[in-house]
């Protein structure tokens, strides 16, 4: 955009249609200057902007697109009247434009560069049907001519039309590998459809899509984000450590990749490396009250107990419904022998979330340790109906059942246990997305009710 801020009018000028004539005679010098790069830049206006009040700046796109080719044609008439069509486009003097082109279009009615310009002139007249089949026309007489495609795919965008646009965007770049404008269009789209896909669960198809705006778009610290987040949903943690570490690399202090940054670092194990980024989002967001509970997390998979009691405590201090922390403590308690605590705070637990499988399961070890097996056996029976993947919950069904005498349910629920154990270490320790409001672009929500160790 810097190109466009110091050699032209101002996006806010763009926007409110303020701007003076010499202004507007900048950025036509950048058009004919630098024509890609215009192009490029004019499309990612309009992809943020509501395009029915920006049409205007279809003249200047289309001229861009279309200046490189203009460029290369010889001095005869045909060219001289095709590259006239071209300034007057650019000068939005349609009427005059076609005055240029029909000339061409009887003498030699396939003139594919004719026919592309006069694609453009519809599109401005708001004939986009007409468009449309001139743009057909074109890539069915030249199919190697990147700026028909490109011109047909704008237009799909144009038109709500995605799935008709990716493809003939896609030929466009593989015909022109700098051709940005269909670059910058493609990477839109795919995101778009990553971003319906997750709502839908569809979390592999969201992957592929911003697989593919990652490789065109490596440098886009937002598609590298959104990359990311995917990956973290398919349990693909290198890929995201990659992909948060070249957001990273564009924007230092981004908090969403700073602790997506630890999600994935804990997926791995490496909870030292969890536990600098944690400690990095905290000290960025010290009211988060989830922040805090992440940070516990990782120290208390250090070993560092009376550190993830301080960081647990000071999360329900922020905020006194946070479940996920009074669970934590209630571990911190078990492995301190401390049974009365650990049975509060999954009491605490439970009132705030009356499902939590991992506080029923806390509460059932304790029922079994005191040997109060009947009790042990309700609460281990619920969490694993909420459940069925806690791997604690069957192992200690499974003891309780054998001190109760009853060897073939013991067995079945000791090899479930088993079964579980080697299972990935997302399941036993997961987090989810920051549960602040103030973390960008995100829905207050709390961490999973099922992270365990």
């Amino acid at each position: 955009m810097s190109a466009i801020i110091r050699n032209g009018p101002r996006l806010e000028d763009l926007s409110a249609k303020r701007f003076d004539d010499q202004s507007l005679q900048r950025l036509r010098h950048l058009t004919w200057k630098n024509p890609r790069q215009a192009a490029a830049q004019i499309v990612c206006i309009l992809m943020r902007r509501d395009r029915a009040r920006f049409r205007w700046i279809y003249t200047l796109l289309f001229a861009a697109m279309l200046t490189a080719p203009a460029q290369l044609f010889t001095q005869d008439v045909t060219s001289a009247r095709l590259r006239n069509a071209a300034h007057l486009l650019t000068a939005g003097n349609l009427k005059g434009a076609e005055s240029e082109l029909q000339p061409v279009l009887r003498v030699t009615p396939d003139e594919y560069r004719a026919l592309d310009l006069l694609g453009v002139i519809r599109i401005l007249q708001g004939r986009e049907n007409d468009a449309q089949d001139l743009f057909h026309r074109v890539v069915a007489i030249k199919p190697d001519f990147a700026s028909g495609h490109a011109h047909l795919g704008l237009l799909y965008v144009q038109m709500d039309r995605p799935g008709e646009a990716v493809p003939q965007l896609r030929e466009a770049v593989r015909l022109d590998p700098a051709r940005t404008d269909a670059s910058v269009a493609l990477v839109h789209i795919w995101r778009q459809q990553a971003e319906a896909a997750t709502t839908a669960g569809d979390f592999a198809t969201a992957l592929a899509l911003l697989t593919d705006a990652r490789k065109l778009a490596p440098k886009n610290a937002d598609v590298q984000l959104e990359f990311g987040t995917a990956a973290l949903r398919m349990f693909l943690w290198q890929d995201a450590i990659e992909a948060f570490q070249q957001t990273l690399r564009r924007r230092k202090n981004d908090p969403v990749a700073i602790w997506g940054l630890g999600r994935a670092f804990t997926g791995l194990s490496k909870f030292e490396d969890a536990r600098q980024q944690f400690a990095r989002y905290v000290a960025m967001r010290p009211d988060d009250s989830s922040g805090h509970c992440a940070l516990g997390m990782t120290l208390a998979a250090l070993e560092r107990s009376r550190e993830a009691r301080t960081q647990f405590e000071h999360s329900i201090k922020l905020a006194p419904a946070q479940t996920e922390s009074y669970f934590r403590l209630g571990l911190l308690d078990l492995d301190s022998k401390d049974l009365d605590s650990a049975a509060t705070n999954f009491r605490h637990a439970l009132e705030h979330d009356p499902k939590h499988a991992g506080a029923m399961a806390g509460l059932g070890r304790i029922e079994f340790e005191q040997k109060r097996y009947n009790e042990a056996l309700e609460l281990l029976q619920k969490a694993i109906a909420n459940d069925d993947s806690l791997r604690v919950a069957h192992y200690y069904l499974g003891l309780t059942y054998s001190r109760m005498d009853r060897k073939a349910e013991s067995e079945q629920e000791l090899e479930k246990a088993t079964q579980l154990e080697h299972q990935e270490v997302e399941k036993r320790f997961t987090i989810l997305d920051p549960g602040s409001a103030s973390a960008p672009d995100a829905e207050p929500q709390k961490l999973h009710p099922n992270i365990r160790r």
